[in-house]
């Protein structure tokens, strides 16, 4: 079995799903002849041709405004947004129009396209390459929101968002491009939308998180289980929909849970986990639920100390880790 890096995988599905499917055409700026700021995209003008690998102007709001256009004509557009720190002037694109077409023809007209975007820190890239902008679009209904952790789920992931037939989201961390490898299978296969998956077992706490903070929580938990305290990490994939039974069968095994996540604190994802635990599964939680996230600050700092004071650390994960374990 290959291993390849997040990155590569990503590459490797949008190149199989445009062989499967000739409604598949990817764009944004960049895409073409550079093959994409990250190289997501590297390739597939010389394989496929300038009609379907196309080169934008620097217009977000163009780009997500031609993709609905083209999926309700049939076709099955990837947009990039080249940091989604500028996804911002396609918002109401997204919001205002692509999340709403379904329900505002009573399911006569869908609008299957996939949004791509690198997010997150960690890469010394200011307030305006860093940004974690998930909860924005997880709190439409109408949208679906991917973000995967690891090369296998950005691959299969990837490749069902393609083929569905609503508006995705499918955000990837841009730290983990290509410092993230994992087995991917060489045959064909997918991976549902909007089911979480155990990326460990335990007993005593749920630590429930996505993206790049997966494998963090997955550091984090080998450390206190030389401590004596076993850490289940669930890894959410999907944010809408959102997989409740998954997490809600997690805390009733476990009952205390922690929830991690890079984007602000107050009202993050964060939020709704912990308030689906306490209506669904309150009378399991010995301890209050914790969340541990980035600061209430507008933006990631560029100045490598405040940045790394931004991210939720190891050492961070493992001291709350213990105190929850404690109460």
């Amino acid at each position: 079995m290959p291993v390849l890096s997040v990155i590569q995988a990503i590459h490797d599905a949008m190149f199989e799903e445009m062989n499967r499917d000739k409604r598949v055409f990817v764009f944004g700026e960049d895409v073409g002849k550079r093959g994409g700021v990250f190289l997501a995209t590297e390739g597939l003008l010389e394989e496929f041709g300038e009609r379907r690998v196309i080169d934008t102007p620097v217009s977000e709001s163009a780009i997500v405004g031609i993709a609905i256009g083209a999926a309700l004509y049939g076709l099955r557009p990837i947009a990039e947004i080249e940091f989604v720190d500028f996804i911002w002037p396609a918002v109401n694109q997204i919001i205002g129009e692509a999340a709403r077409l379904s329900y505002g023809t009573n399911g006569s007209m869908h609008c299957p396209m996939v949004v791509r975007a690198p997010y997150g820190g960690g890469v010394r890239g200011g307030l305006y390459h860093s940004q974690s902008v998930e909860t924005h679009f997880a709190h439409t209904p109408g949208l679906k929101v991917i973000i995967p952790s690891t090369p296998f789920d950005a691959k299969g992931l990837l490749k069902s968002a393609i083929r569905d037939g609503d508006p995705v989201i499918f955000l990837e961390h841009k730290r983990s491009y290509r410092s993230v490898w994992g087995d991917v299978p060489e045959q064909e296969y997918t991976i549902p939308i909007g089911e979480a998956e155990v990326k460990r077992e335990g007993k005593d706490i749920t630590c429930v998180t996505y993206g790049l903070m997966v494998h963090y929580c997955l550091e984090a938990a080998e450390l206190v289980s030389k401590r004596g305290v076993e850490v289940e990490v669930l890894d959410l994939r999907t944010l809408r929909p959102l997989d409740k039974d998954c997490i809600l069968a997690s805390v009733r095994k476990t009952s205390r849970l922690m929830i991690v996540y890079e984007d602000n604190k107050t009202l993050g994802i964060g939020s709704e986990v912990a308030a689906a635990a306490a209506e669904e599964a309150f009378e399991y939680l010995d301890a209050p639920v914790l969340r541990l996230a980035g600061p209430e600050v507008p933006a990631m700092p560029f100045s490598p100390s405040l940045e790394a004071l931004f991210i939720p650390t190891v050492e961070n994960l493992v001291t709350a880790l213990m105190k929850l374990a404690n109460y």
